[in-house]
């Protein structure tokens, strides 16, 4: 008997090893704090990123940890979820008119986004033309009414340095359980 549970506690430590190794190295558990992702992603949902090797694209859901005293004061110094819409060496346009984004010139079609995108209650804070340097990500929210991202003047395009990684799957609820 005493062999056997010997066994079990080494299955049990190599499975608790590997999980440990897992989640620091390779993905992470975050969870949704906000809405500026509704609704693709609601406030309080559980989801896996994958961090290992990753290089952003543009459509991609991404975690964020922008920590600098601006974006700490604007984000609360939270992991942030957002879209990237563009990568560094694109252009970025808004029409607000028209709540249309052009990546290069080229208009995005944007299904997920939650609902038209209205010009900003204070329109002095937010830019419409970006150029968007190499090593950097342009983000939004797709819930752009309520979400503070790359268009605010105080954000703007993000350094990939502060990527945590892709989101890759939602977990919970359950009935979001599945890959994004």
């Amino acid at each position: 008997k005493g062999s056997d549970l010997f066994e079990w506690l080494q299955l049990l430590m190599g499975c608790v090893l590997a999980a440990v190794i897992l989640f620091n190295c390779f993905a992470r558990l975050t969870r949704v704090d906000g809405n500026s992702m509704d609704d693709t992603l609601r406030d309080g949902e559980m989801m896996l990123i994958w961090s290992l090797g990753y290089t952003p694209e543009q459509g991609d859901i991404v975690v964020l940890n922008k920590t600098d005293e601006v974006t700490r004061q604007l984000l609360g110094g939270k992991a942030i979820v957002k879209r990237v819409v563009a990568t560094g060496g694109q252009t970025v346009d808004i029409d607000y008119t028209t709540g249309t984004v052009y990546v290069d010139g080229t208009p995005l079609d944007e299904p997920y986004i939650k609902e038209e995108m209205y010009l900003p209650s204070n329109p002095a804070m937010y830019t419409t033309h970006w150029e968007i340097p190499e090593g950097s990500v342009f983000v939004m929210g797709d819930n752009r009414n309520r979400s503070t991202d790359s268009r605010h003047e105080m954000v703007g395009p993000i350094d990939e340095d502060y990527i945590l990684g892709k989101v890759v799957f939602a977990l919970w609820p359950l009935e979001k359980f599945g890959l994004l």
